[in-house]
C-alpha cells in the first residue's frame, strides 16, 4: 500500500493524470458545445471510436500523419453531419440517433479492421503514425515541474488550449452568443432572426471535430495503434463531465480532471493484488457518484428557487 501511495504522490502520477485526461477533456468540450446549443449528443463514444480507426487507416494508406488526421477528422465530421441531419431535419430523437452511432461504430470498426488487416483485435499489422511529443524548452530542465508539464503529446497541449478557445467562443463571439441563446430558448432566438437549425448544425460539427481529435489521440498518441473497443466508455464519461461542469469550459475541465484522476488511480492500483474487474470499474463508479451528487445539488437549487419564488408571492 505504501508503494501505491508513493506512486500517487509523485510527478509520474501527475504526468499520467494529464495524459489520461486528454481524450475525455476534448470530448467533454465538444459535448459542452452541443449542450449549450440544446442538443444532447449521445454519439460521442461512437465518433471517438470511428475517428480512432480512421486516423490509423488514413495514415497507413495515405503515407503520413497529415493524411491520418484528415481522414480521422473527415470521418468525425461525416458522422456528425449524419447525426445532425437525422435529428434536425428528420426530427429523430437525439438519444436514438446517438445510440445508433455508438452501435454502428462498435461493429463497423471491427468489420473494417478485419477487412483491411485480417485481424479483429488490433491494427498492429498497419504502419501507424503518431502525433509528436513536445518538449518545452527551459521548462523541461526544471526538476519535478519539467517532468510534469513537458514531454506530453501534441494533442494534450491542444486539448488545454481548446479550453480557452471554447470559453472565447461562448463568451466573446457572436456565434457563441447564438449557440447559448438557442440552448436557453430557441423560440426567442428565432424571433430575433437567429437561424436555429443552422446554428445547431455548426455546434454539432464543432463537437464532432473535438470528439474526433480525442478519438485519434487514443490510437495515435495514447497508443500507437488501434485496438478493438479502445475508447472504453470515455465518450460517456465525457458526457458526464460536460453535464457536471454545467456545459462550461472550466467546469468541463475540472470534471474531466476528476474522472481522469480516478482512472489514473485505477491504473496505479494494478500494482496491488486486486481483482482486475474491481480496478477497471473505479472510473465508472466515480462517474455515477459524480452525476448523483450533481443531480442532488441541482435538485436542491431548483427547490430553493421555488421556495424563494413562493415567499416573494
Amino acid at each position: 500500500m505504501s508503494t501505491v501511495l508513493a506512486n500517487i504522490f509523485s510527478a509520474e502520477f501527475v504526468y499520467m493524470w494529464i495524459r489520461v485526461v486528454t481524450p475525455i477533456l476534448l470530448a467533454s468540450l465538444g459535448g459542452c458545445i452541443c449542450n449549450q446549443a440544446g442538443v444532447v449528443n449521445l454519439g460521442l463514444e461512437g465518433i471517438m471510436l470511428l475517428s480512432a480507426l480512421a486516423g490509423v487507416i488514413g495514415g497507413a494508406y495515405g503515407g503520413g500523419l497529415l493524411a491520418g488526421v484528415a481522414c480521422g477528422l473527415g470521418v468525425a465530421l461525416l458522422v456528425s453531419l449524419i447525426f445532425a441531419y437525422f435529428h434536425l431535419n428528420m426530427e429523430a430523437d437525439a438519444t436514438l440517433c446517438g445510440t445508433a452511432i455508438n452501435t454502428f461504430a462498435a461493429g463497423a470498426t471491427v468489420m473494417a479492421l478485419f477487412t483491411l488487416t485480417g485481424e479483429k483485435g488490433t491494427s498492429s499489422s498497419l504502419l501507424s503514425f503518431s502525433f509528436p511529443t513536445i518538449n518545452i524548452p527551459l521548462i523541461d530542465r526544471i526538476p519535478i515541474l519539467g517532468s510534469i508539464v513537458s514531454g506530453h503529446n501534441f494533442v494534450t497541449y491542444v486539448a488545454f488550449l481548446v479550453v480557452f478557445l471554447t470559453w472565447f467562443l461562448f463568451y466573446r463571439t457572436p456565434l457563441g452568443l447564438r449557440i447559448r441563446s438557442i440552448g436557453e430558448n430557441p423560440d426567442a432566438a428565432a424571433s430575433v432572426g437567429v437561424n436555429v437549425r443552422r446554428t445547431r448544425y455548426v455546434a454539432i460539427l464543432l463537437c464532432g471535430l473535438l470528439t474526433g481529435m480525442g478519438g485519434m489521440y487514443m490510437s495515435m498518441g495514447y497508443l500507437s495503434m488501434f485496438t478493438r473497443g479502445m475508447v472504453a466508455g470515455r465518450g460517456f464519461i465525457a458526457l458526464a463531465a460536460a453535464a457536471m461542469g454545467q456545459s462550461t469550459p472550466i467546469g468541463a475541465l475540472l470534471s474531466s480532471m476528476l474522472f481522469a484522476f480516478f482512472e489514473s488511480i485505477s491504473n496505479t492500483l494494478q500494482l496491488l493484488a486486486l481483482p482486475s474487474q474491481f480496478i477497471r470499474m473505479l472510473p465508472y463508479v466515480a462517474t455515477i457518484l459524480g452525476l448523483t451528487i450533481y443531480s442532488i445539488q441541482k435538485k436542491n437549487k431548483a427547490y430553493a428557487r421555488a421556495q424563494a419564488a413562493v415567499q416573494e408571492k
